[in-house]
């Protein structure tokens, strides 16, 4: 993919298709999408939950008008979840048809190439993404990941290849565009974040965050936004377990839509509390700092 194709010269131009997504850049995160992708490096994107990691790819993979692969890591994921797995029924199916049509006189050698081919072959997202690219390829809470995983991760993502004993090298005609997420519940390895470029998410500011509300909300008035967003502002200055994110807020939001409200007083905020806190103590912290 050319940097003439994409049609973004500058940050100014990424922050521009950001914005025709309905995801509202600031311009540090449009200054490292944009040397993401002319630097052809990965970027790792660290941040609370509810910052927008995870949305920022899928709002470079709209703005781009490529595919977005994800993959979700979690506690034990392997290379072969990752990566690539054979259709072992299928594989079974066609050794069985090649027998009986073979009448006894099956040769091994010639079944056995038979069976290593792409017919057989299932792409997980990492192949997927080197065989299919232009893509952005998402890799999405890596710190949930393991060390070992997070070294494969590493070796694949340096090359932008892989080899497949059975099936040989298979390289990516074009490097996708790779964004790592990580909410920090461990730290990721020097060796990984040496190989990215790094930006760290922050909420938004209120100004920002009530841009946010108006844009993916069209009926939410600016007043609603404003009280909406005031209040998430200062329940994240509690030490609460799960502070709100730009999602919640935007859940709560719309739940007052959908009761019809146009002003979030606190009876009205008591009773909603659910779409926007998701502890029992957060509720009770924050109801306890109403009183």
């Amino acid at each position: 993919m050319a940097d003439d194709a994409l049609g973004m010269k500058s940050p100014a131009d990424v922050a521009a298709a950001l914005d025709a997504t309905g995801y509202l850049p600031d311009d540090g995160i449009a200054t490292a999408a944009f040397l993401s992708m002319r630097m052809r490096r990965p970027l790792l994107c660290e941040g609370e939950p509810g910052t927008g990691k995870t949305a920022l790819a899928q709002a470079l993979a709209s703005a781009l008008d490529v595919e977005l692969i994800r993959l979700q890591c979690h506690e034990g994921i392997d290379a072969a979840q990752a990566l690539y797995d054979w259709d072992f029924p299928r594989q079974l199916l066609h050794l069985r048809t090649l027998e009986a049509a073979s009448g006894g006189s099956l040769d091994p050698d010639a079944a056995e190439s038979s069976l290593y081919t792409s017919r057989f072959l299932l792409d997980r997202p990492l192949l997927r993404a080197l065989r299919e690219a232009p893509c952005v390829l998402l890799v999405d809470e890596i710190d949930r990941a393991d060390d070992e995983f997070e070294a494969f991760l590493l070796e694949v993502l340096s090359e932008y290849s892989v080899s497949i004993p059975e099936y040989g090298v298979v390289r990516a005609a074009e490097p996708p565009i790779v964004v790592l997420t990580s909410n920090r519940t461990r730290e990721v390895h020097d060796a990984l974040k040496r190989r990215c470029l790094y930006h760290w998410l922050e909420h938004p500011g209120l100004e920002r965050e009530v841009a946010i509300l108006r844009r993916r909300l069209p009926g939410l008035d600016e007043r609603l936004a404003e009280q909406v967003a005031a209040a998430v502002q200062r329940m994240r200055q509690l030490e609460l377990l799960k502070p709100p994110g730009v999602a919640e807020a935007l859940d709560w939001a719309q739940s007052l839509l959908a009761l019809g409200k146009d002003e979030l007083d606190t009876e009205v905020a008591a009773s909603t509390l659910g779409a926007v806190l998701k502890y029992r103590e957060d509720a009770e912290r924050v109801r306890a700092e109403w009183e």
